[in-house]
């Protein structure tokens, strides 16, 4: 049995998968913010109800809203601030006494999805998350592949590619957390959509409405979207010119617009090199599930 727990900063789930995928098991608890210790506790408690509950033992692998430095060996890059600069997986590990398996949560959906779910078979998995925020995560061959520094997938955080004018103001208007200036992530998250919105309209809407208003025509909510897919098409055109992957997947709340999957692969074509661009753009299968049973599959079946 494989246990995946997907750490989130509201909830923390778990998941326990048999070796064919079926679900066994999945609950989930509240996160306890800010308390790195509660938070080992919660996770303990998880995969403890897991294995009561089927009655087995399981490999466990984690899903984290940052990275484990390969430097240092403690916790970078989380959004979940309280976990930074501990040593995640050394004290899991300690406390269920077993090996632990930990990735970050968009190269969890990479995985996922490479081993049964849209890219299924797919040797080369390139998976974003587009919702309050934007991150990538990257499989080859079905596995995670976090990178010598742990920053594979980070594309949110590179500047958006080929900005025309209105982009270049629009990266001086809106900072990102980072510290830099016109990420992608500012851009092309469901945050960023709404926001150029709000500058198009000067109406503060979700991005939900903003799709709504689209579909029933409204001009201004059109250009939004139409812009929005053509930052989002440039911005996987680079990835293409770099990783060239099999398969493109999209999860999040943005990747439930319908008409991205028309669109953007044929924007695409336009900024990748020679204009030649078949990459599949696909919708992630297992939705909001596929981070955490991506976190189950870090231990393959071939080990």
């Amino acid at each position: 049995m494989r246990i995946g727990i997907d750490l989130g900063g509201t909830k923390t789930e778990v998941i326990a998968l048999a070796d064919d995928g079926r679900q066994l098991y999945r609950h989930r608890l509240p996160t306890p913010r800010d308390d790195y210790s509660q938070t080992i506790e919660t996770i303990a408690t998880l995969v403890a109800m897991a294995e009561e509950q089927t009655g087995e033992r399981g490999s466990v692998g984690v899903g984290i809203p940052g990275a484990i430095s390969p430097a240092t060996g403690v916790m970078k890059n989380a959004n979940s601030t309280w976990l930074i600069g501990q040593p995640f997986d050394k004290d899991l590990a300690r406390r269920l006494g077993r090996e632990v398996r930990v990735a970050n949560d968009a190269n969890c959906l990479a995985v996922s999805e490479a081993v049964d779910g849209a890219a299924a078979g797919a040797a080369c998995v390139f998976a974003v998350i587009i919702g309050t925020g934007c991150g990538a995560g990257l499989a080859l061959n079905g596995r995670c592949h976090d990178g010598r520094n742990a920053v594979a997938g980070e594309w949110g955080h590179n500047p958006l590619p080929w900005m025309d004018n209105d982009e270049l103001r629009y990266r001086d208007e809106v900072p990102c957390y980072c510290g830099k200036g016109g990420c992608i992530e500012t851009f092309i998250s469901g945050t960023g959509f709404a926001r150029d919105y709000h500058r198009l309209s000067g109406s503060a809407l979700r991005g939900a409405e903003v799709m709504t208003l689209a579909e029933q025509g409204d001009a201004t909510a059109s250009l939004a979207i139409q812009r929005y897919e053509q930052r989002l098409a440039k911005s996987l055109a680079h990835v293409v010119n770099i990783l060239d992957p099999d398969v493109i997947v999209l999860g999040g709340g943005m990747s439930n617009v319908a008409r991205l999957y028309r669109t953007v692969p044929q924007l695409m074509k336009s900024w990748v090199f020679g204009g030649e661009c078949e990459t599949p753009v696909l919708q992630a299968q297992h939705g909001d599930s596929s981070g955490v049973r991506g976190a189950a599959w870090l231990w393959p079946l071939n080990g």
